[in-house]
């Protein structure tokens, strides 16, 4: 059911999708496994951040958080379709998870699928497959924990209000820490209350979602 919707998602960006199709692949030497990413004294890791930071002319620890903000979506949101849907969760043992740069900023996909149920084995997936890379990137590019984990929120959050309906502050109070508490409703949608840090790039626009336009609560 969950790669039934990728497939709709990819169909509708024209095959610009980070995901490869049914979320499996038999990695050949185009494939990274991402539990080189965790190798110190993290090169790869270095690269991909200073990689990303050249392309928009930013320093290191904004290039560190732009790379995040796109591995975690793509990462976190077939895990949020499979909530939603109340269908089985794919979820991505670290070790079996392989990503390739491409046009859409990186592809993911696993060599071997695990299935889950609920949010907690969400909140699993999360401990298992992202806590190490963020606490690597954070440490490596001296970006904040915090800015890295409303990346991964947001993932949670986005793919409930643009993919499939679903209450995406019950699915992030579910999944617990350190995602909740990180997304704010507002309307039919949300803000941040973290920033992705695209905003301090050079003449660009705040994200829809992004804190510095969150209203002002009167006191």
């Amino acid at each position: 059911m969950v790669t039934d919707v990728l497939d709709r998602v990819a169909a509708e960006r024209g095959g610009v999708i980070g995901l490869a199709p049914g979320l499996t692949v038999s990695p050949d030497d185009s494939w990274t496994s991402a539990a080189e990413l965790l190798r110190e004294p993290y090169t790869l890791l270095g690269e991909l951040a200073d990689e990303t930071a050249a392309r928009y002319n930013a320093p290191r620890h904004v290039g560190a958080a732009l790379f995040w903000k796109t591995y975690a979506y793509w990462h976190t949101m077939p895990m949020a379709l499979g909530w939603a849907l109340d269908a089985p969760i794919p979820l991505m043992p670290l070790d079996d998870t392989f990503f390739k740069v491409s046009d859409a900023g990186v592809t993911i996909a696993a060599s071997r699928l695990e299935w889950g149920t609920g949010a907690a084995a969400i909140s699993r997936a999360l401990a298992e497959s992202q806590e190490p890379l963020v606490r690597a990137l954070a440490s490596l590019a001296k970006v904040g924990e915090r800015t890295l984990w409303g990346s991964t929120a947001e993932a949670l959050a986005h793919p409930l209000t643009s993919v499939v309906p679903g209450d995406f502050m019950e699915l992030l109070r579910q999944v617990g820490k350190p995602v909740d508490g990180l997304i704010e409703p507002h309307g039919d949608g949300y803000f941040r209350r973290t920033c992705c840090l695209w905003v301090t790039l050079p003449d660009a626009d705040a994200c829809g979602t992004c804190c510095v336009l969150r209203p002002r609560r009167r006191p």
